[in-house]
């Protein structure tokens, strides 16, 4: 009665009607705003599984593949992250200079970090090391920093905050060679930084919004395409409708649920993932 066209339902699938779509559509936004709030305390809220120890192993991962030696994860720089991302919110901005200036390698030398080469990458809201990864290896100029053949060290930072009035989890990647004569305070060799307004073409944002996901919206998903099973069966069967449907826009009306919902579908995977580098 509710998937499959027949004459006990008038070849009208009662989950391919209004109020089937209707019920179904709060169904799957409900549960998800549930599982938000039951997980981080805010309907719009997502959780997160990216971890410093996860970052570590998908870049070296990454330089593996690409014939690059692996990274060592170097406690300064993780501290050196984690004082640029505590800035960042502190001070309300979202780029590799603060406001009043402040340009990246003054985190390393807080810490006593000295180099020859360094570089840095920025990402917030994802929810995935998978997802981050995949954005950052698909832009040009973060690739380059996870690739680079001179660097040797790597510390990251995550912390959650409120950005410009929005709860916000920002993740902080630094990278260096240690200066071979260390002075100190003298560290300012080479730094490249990737761009915070670099461009992901739309199949990268899709393939970085399904690695976000989490399991309600798998399932929100799968009842999206229990739907299109519906209303494309309607479609179908458009031909046994009555005749009194048959005559109005209603013999489509499959066609045009079933288009409706495709794109449905597309815009939760992109509305529930994602994120910005």
């Amino acid at each position: 009665m509710a998937v499959i066209p027949h004459a006990k339902n008038n070849y009208r699938p009662h989950l391919a009607r209004s109020y089937g779509l209707v019920a179904m559509l709060f169904i799957v936004i409900g549960l998800q705003f549930g599982y938000n709030a039951a997980t981080t305390g805010n309907v719009l809220g997502r959780e997160s599984s990216v971890t410093i120890s996860s970052l570590l192993d998908g870049t070296n991962k990454a330089r593996s593949q690409a014939g690059e030696s692996p990274l060592t994860l170097n406690d300064k720089l993780n501290q050196a992250a984690y004082l640029k991302a505590q800035n960042m919110f502190v001070k309300q901005y979202w780029a590799h200079n603060s406001p009043d200036g402040t340009q990246p390698w003054k985190w390393f030398g807080s810490v006593g970090y000295d180099y020859d080469e360094a570089g840095e990458n920025l990402a917030k809201n994802f929810t995935s090391t998978d997802a981050v990864m995949t954005a950052w290896l698909n832009s040009p100029e973060h690739r380059a920093n996870i690739l680079r053949n001179g660097y040797q060290d790597v510390g990251f930072a995550i912390m959650d905050g409120d950005l410009n009035g929005k709860p916000t989890s920002i993740i902080v990647a630094l990278y260096g060679r240690p200066a071979e004569s260390a002075v100190a305070g003298a560290s300012t060799t080479s730094f490249t930084e990737a761009s915070t307004s670099g461009q992901i073409n739309p199949l990268t944002q899709f393939a970085v919004a399904i690695q976000s996901i989490n399991v309600v919206t798998y399932i929100g998903l799968a009842m999206i395409g229990m739907a299109f099973i519906a209303a494309a069966f309607a479609h179908r069967y458009r031909h046994k409708l009555p005749k009194s449907l048959r005559k109005t826009w209603y013999r489509h009306h499959g066609l045009y649920k079933s288009i409706g919902l495709a794109a449905f579908g597309v815009l939760f995977v992109f509305l529930c993932g994602g994120g910005q580098i």
